[in-house]
């Protein structure tokens, strides 16, 4: 069995590709704070359920492909894995830029809180692994 098989580690794995993704999607927010009709957006949380029964390896979603470059491309194909949400409830100031400052500091914050135990919980699972196996 091959580390990437490890459930535990895949969902630790894909938290951390998505507070990465976050983390410049935010980044996106704050760079264009006084861009005209800009609006905020935000990545909506990985949710790690359970397959349904019966179900025999890891659920994944086909990719719509683009056949002409003049073709527009689908509903949420921005590159990412993940799916983007654009909130409703951020205040829109009178040029329509909806970024808000603090909010997205704080965002960012939190963010960099929970990459940093993600990372943790991934370090330590690994070394409890390589202990496992006389390594370390």
């Amino acid at each position: 069995m091959a580390i990437t098989d490890i459930p535990m580690l895949s969902m630790l794995r894909t938290r951390l590709q998505w507070s990465q993704e976050r983390q410049r999607v935010l980044a996106e927010n704050v760079a264009n704070a006084d861009t005209p009709h800009y609006r905020a957006r935000d990545l909506v949380s990985p949710k790690f359920e359970t397959p349904a029964p019966g179900a025999t390896g890891p659920l994944t979603t086909v990719p719509l492909a683009r056949t002409d470059s003049g073709h527009m491309p689908g509903s949420g194909q921005t590159g990412s894995g993940f799916r983007s949400e654009r909130g409703s409830n951020y205040e829109v100031r009178p040029s329509g830029n909806s970024v808000n400052l603090e909010q997205e500091m704080m965002k960012v914050a939190a963010n960099q809180m929970d990459y940093q135990s993600v990372a943790a919980l991934y370090t330590r699972s690994l070394s409890l692994i390589k202990t496992a196996l006389g390594k370390g």
